[in-house]
């Protein structure tokens, strides 16, 4: 997709959180409203055939997206959230980060087998949060899963994308 205006609106910020890291701040989107309506466009028509009745926005900048694009599609919002975080019985997936391991939990009664889920977040670099998000929705057998990020870094190593099985259809609006 690659839209210049999304483009041209996307902040870089070198050497954050450490030197050699070009972080790629999506906070310059979201306060674009221009940038916000391209999106939610661009999302509604990804998604709007897909029969979605759930979207999981990953904890914290993947709420946002998830909340514009589910009012828009008539679908529920679930929050994947870290530990503690959610008030109600949870279920977790823990995974690997390049230091150390993170849990993230969503709702027992979130989801159901008659589904259709939609995983939202902002970014795919390794895909470490997204895959343990996929795992943890999985464990409610719901009818299909798709996955979709506002950014994909491609360089080289990363290879994130290489996370989900072929058949598990993973969408982003910008390739950087």
């Amino acid at each position: 997709m690659n839209n210049k205006t999304l483009l041209d609106n996307l902040r870089c910020i070198p050497d954050f959180p450490k030197k050699g890291i070009n972080f790629r701040d999506v906070t310059t989107l979201f306060d674009n409203p221009d940038c916000l309506q391209i999106m939610e466009d661009e999302l509604y028509d990804l998604y709007k055939d897909k029969g979605i009745t759930k979207i999981v926005g990953i904890e914290s900048r993947g709420f946002i997206m998830s909340s514009a694009l589910a009012i828009k599609l008539h679908a529920g919002v679930v929050l994947c959230r870290k530990p503690g975080k959610l008030p109600g019985e949870t279920i977790q997936e823990s995974y690997a980060k390049e230091y150390g391991t993170d849990t993230i939990e969503i709702h027992k009664d979130s989801i159901k087998s008659d589904d259709v889920v939609l995983l939202h977040d902002d970014l795919l670099a390794t895909g470490g949060t997204m895959k343990a998000a996929y795992n943890l929705v999985k464990k409610f057998n719901p009818k299909k899963i798709y996955v979709n990020f506002i950014i994909e870094l491609t360089r080289e190593g990363l290879h994130g994308r290489d996370n989900f099985d072929k058949e598990t259809e993973v969408t982003t609006l910008l390739k950087v």
